[in-house]
């Protein structure tokens, strides 16, 4: 069975978690804090306190993992975290999913972080799916329509992981 892990699970990644398992996913959503695993839980979904600024965290979660989404384009912090988490630690996470079982990455292009940030994440992803032959998709949808969202994501996962099982 395919194992989808949602980093940065919030309402977004909750309605994309319920809708995956729908179609028979396991999935696994990721909080900062423990206190918002209780809503991840409640719809049926493996919760995990990860912080996608310490990204072992993240990397702790993807040993039986098929398909990563990276949910950050309406992350908040400073700018500083902000770029980091679309630059530094989104390649970090990345180059460290060549030696595991993930098939696919799913990032999210669009949302109210900076748009130059999600552009260059976009780039990124995109440079270390040729380099490491990890196949990717940049979903540009954006998250104020959550149906045209949830249908891009959902997508995404069909084509990632066409032919995997």
């Amino acid at each position: 069975m395919a194992r989808a892990l949602i980093v940065g699970c919030g309402c977004r990644g909750r309605d994309l978690g319920s809708r995956l398992i729908e179609s028979g996913w396991q999935v696994r959503g990721t909080a900062r804090e423990r206190g918002r695993c209780e809503a991840i839980a409640a719809v049926g979904i493996e919760a995990a306190v990860a912080d996608p600024g310490r990204t072992d965290s993240i990397l702790d979660l993807g040993g039986d993992v098929t398909l990563v989404y990276w949910l950050l384009g309406s992350a908040s912090g400073a700018p500083t975290e902000l770029a980091a988490l679309h630059t530094g630690r989104l390649a970090r996470v990345i180059e460290n999913l060549v030696d595991s079982p993930v098939r696919g990455f799913v990032y999210e292009g669009a949302g109210s972080v900076e748009r130059e940030l999600l552009e260059r994440g976009a780039r990124l992803v995109a440079e270390a799916g040729a380099r490491w032959h990890i196949p990717f998709e940049v979903v540009v949808a954006h998250p104020g329509d959550p149906a045209a969202w949830t249908g891009a994501m959902l997508e995404a996962a069909t084509r990632l992981t066409r032919g995997a099982y």
